[in-house]
């Protein structure tokens, strides 16, 4: 609490005002007619990787087109990023702009003092931000019905396959599992009539947050919570994980090293894999020429309509100083838009939220075509769900205490139901 207090304070001291409400927001300035420096706190230029180049190609053209904007970058990790940010703040420096994660949106919208965007820009500029984005996108950065974090980089789980190993295995890979009662068939063939494990999903990394999971326990009908009161050892959650329980037991469900199963999949040593649609590039390139990357849609239980989650980031801003508002304000817009979803959508891989861009020659549209995996994904964003943040100032910990449990239940020896009964017991008294 004392940590949380002083960051209240300091946020409180860098704003020049002791009241955080809309009436006392100065809204950002109309234009920027000298030249002003911005920082950029991103986490795709922390890696080596097609992520990183895009953006740098995104920030470059941006300067090009805004001479009077400087973007300052800084790389951080993902899962790194806003303990930098804390730590930047502490020591005066007032960041700008940063690409965080959903999981953290409610901590960054009531302790780090990030700007909502309504106040910010007022209602014609917050118009001209957000036309044209899809909705669901948007609806899943506000708090308290104000949009601190800007939609930006997309993704839902996606089912890969391995299509070879499908016709080896005598499963047609024209007609992949729709159902996890399917998943689970299949994934023993391939295991029975070849050298390849079956199935895993990216559900118990120690960086992947819980938004596989969670798209699973939501697509069952449950929730991780309901207000302050935690849910996800209810009926649905038991279900769900027992469902995964039981394909390890039969051994469909393959015993991979939880920290980067993906290897598996890149190498056509496992059959089907549910995880991020954002690393469609990377299997697509490690499948060519060696083995045929097919996508589905990721299976329901039944006729139970799922409940993909966003995987991915919005952008915040953070800036006091009405001028770097402005600047900072025109980089979201930027990032955001046509050109900037063009970009994202073809050299990173995460999904264009202007869903007009995809088909139009001027942009996606060439890409698309050549490009069919991403259709399942897109259509999915109908239906894009939350991946529920945790309140309160324990909210990482109360997150870890749940995967930790899923990973036990799944994986261990336990039974599921005391295993998920005592971690919701527990991560409640961390609950606000």
């Amino acid at each position: 609490m004392i940590k949380r207090d002083f960051l209240k304070l300091l946020a409180a001291a860098s704003l020049g005002f002791t009241a955080l409400s809309g009436a006392a927001f100065a809204q950002m300035a109309d234009s920027i007619t000298e030249p002003v420096t911005i920082s950029f706190y991103n986490y795709n230029l922390a890696t080596a990787s097609a992520g990183a180049d895009a953006t740098r190609e995104l920030i470059a053209k941006f300067e090009a087109e805004n001479p009077n904007i400087k973007v300052e970058t800084v790389g951080v990790p993902s899962n790194e990023i806003v303990t930098r940010l804390q730590a930047d703040m502490a020591a005066g420096q007032q960041p700008d702009v940063a690409q965080l994660v959903f999981r953290d949106l409610i901590y960054i919208a009531s302790d780090l003092g990030a700007n909502a965007l309504e106040d910010m820009a007022g209602p014609e500029g917050y118009a001209e931000l957000t036309d044209g984005m899809i909705p669901r996108g948007l609806d899943l950065g506000k708090v308290d019905g104000k949009t601190y974090g800007l939609a930006y980089t997309f993704s839902t789980p996606i089912l890969y396959y391995n299509a070879d190993l499908f016709r080896a295995a005598g499963l047609d890979p024209d007609n992949p599992p729709k159902t996890w009662a399917e998943v689970k068939t299949a994934a023993e063939a391939i295991v029975e009539k070849t050298d390849a494990e079956g199935f895993f999903p990216g559900a118990y990394g120690p960086s992947d947050g819980t938004f596989v999971y969670q798209a699973i326990l939501m697509s069952n009908g449950g929730k991780v919570r309901d207000g302050n009161t935690l849910t996800f050892a209810n009926e649905e959650g038991i279900e769900a994980v027992q469902m995964l329980r039981d394909m390890v037991d039969s051994g469909a469900h393959a015993k991979l090293d939880p920290s980067n199963p993906q290897e598996a999949m890149a190498s056509g040593q496992l059959g089907m894999y549910l995880y991020t649609s954002a690393l469609q590039n990377s299997l697509s390139t490690s499948a060519e020429g060696n083995w045929e990357l097919r996508v589905a849609a990721m299976p329901s239980f039944g006729g139970k309509p799922t409940a993909p989650t966003n995987s991915g980031s919005a952008l915040f801003t953070f800036s006091k100083d009405p001028v770097k508002q402005r600047a900072s304000y025109e980089l979201m817009k930027f990032l955001t838009s046509k050109y900037g979803y063009t970009i994202i959508t073809s050299k990173i891989g995460y999904l264009p939220l202007r869903l007009d861009i995809v088909d139009d020659p001027e942009y996606l549209g060439e890409w698309t075509a050549s490009h069919p995996l991403i259709r399942p994904n897109l259509e999915q964003l109908s239906r894009l769900t939350a991946n529920v943040a945790f309140p309160g100032p324990n909210y990482r910990q109360a997150e870890s205490m749940m995967k930790e449990a899923v990973v036990e239940a799944v994986l261990g020896s336990g039974d599921v139901t005391e295993v998920l009964t005592a971690a919701q017991q527990n991560a409640q008294s961390l609950m606000p």
